[in-house]
């Protein structure tokens, strides 16, 4: 386990703090703002520890306000109901007082069901693709110091493997859809929480910026501002995320200065185990504002 994934479960291991009250720290990765994927893990984290053994099925969440990644984050979940077959919470995330992040997730008991998954798309193998420290190595020079501190593989809990690394070199537009193969970057322990903890965490990462290829953009142009505004996951079968998943993402719609973007996490054996939706604030300076629609 690298000392980053480390640090990232200690922040996942959220402390006591009262009834339904939690306190979490966060990762210090440079952010301005705490990783929204972190909040959204943590709350997580928070309401399943109200909850006996139901699994949680779906979250959806909404950001706030920035959170500050130099003070801690209270968790207050509140019992909205505990039914026969499921539960739901609600966990506020709060920092000097203000909500920075709100959450609804809902759990239920394990049972039997009709079953059916759209397929895994056809791409290429993680062990095939370029890791972070080959990509740092092969293209530093080319690359903008932004994105080049991104694929630094020293600074990172989670490997990425990503399919099409052109978009980041000609910064061409192309149909707004992105693959990515992601995994914790060490084994964990063998706890399913551990591994949704984790897996929401990593359904924060790349997605609202494949809103951005339709354009031949990036959420590091300096020139915009990107924050999340929104989040949704769904939970579908059992995984580990220390194997590789495939983050297969697509964006159907940018418009009022928000993108739209969607994802289908699969396992390496082509099970569909989560589904993600989630819109963004994607605006820009005066100066690199323009006033036309793409259609893609």
């Amino acid at each position: 386990m690298t000392a980053q994934l480390d640090d990232l479960l200690k922040c996942l291991d959220l402390e006591p703090a009262g009834i339904g009250a939690y306190t979490g720290h966060c990762l210090n990765a440079g952010w301005r703002r705490v990783f929204g994927g972190l909040v959204v893990a943590q709350a997580l984290v928070a309401a399943q520890r109200t909850v006996d053994a139901w699994l949680p099925h779906s979250l959806h969440g909404y950001f706030i306000l920035p959170g500050d990644p130099a003070l801690p984050i209270l968790y207050e979940v509140d019992t909205l109901r505990d039914g026969q077959s499921f539960a739901t919470r609600r966990c506020n995330a709060l920092q000097n007082g203000r909500a920075i992040f709100s959450l609804i997730a809902s759990f239920q008991k394990d049972e039997p069901g009709l079953d059916h998954q759209l397929p895994m798309p056809e791409v290429a193998q993680p062990d095939t693709l370029l890791s972070e420290a080959e990509i740092e190595a092969r293209y530093a020079h080319l690359l903008p110091a932004a994105v080049r501190q991104w694929f630094d593989a020293n600074k990172h809990p989670i490997e990425t493997r990503f399919i099409d690394l052109a978009r980041f070199l000609d910064r061409k537009a192309r149909p707004p859809v992105q693959y990515v193969w992601f995994r914790a970057a060490g084994p964990l322990p063998d706890d399913p929480a551990i591994h949704r903890a984790l897996l929401a965490y990593m359904s924060d990462l790349t997605l609202l910026d494949t809103a951005l290829v339709a354009h031949g953009r990036t959420i590091f142009d300096a020139d915009l501002q990107v924050a999340s505004l929104d989040h949704a996951l769904w939970f579908h079968r059992p995984f580990r995320a220390d194997d590789w998943l495939l983050y297969a993402q697509d964006s159907p719609n940018s418009s009022g200065a928000r993108g739209l973007t969607r994802g289908l996490i699969y396992a390496r054996d082509g099970r569909l185990v989560a589904s993600v939706a989630q819109e963004g604030l994607i605006r820009q300076s005066a100066k690199g504002a323009e006033s036309h629609i793409k259609h893609v």
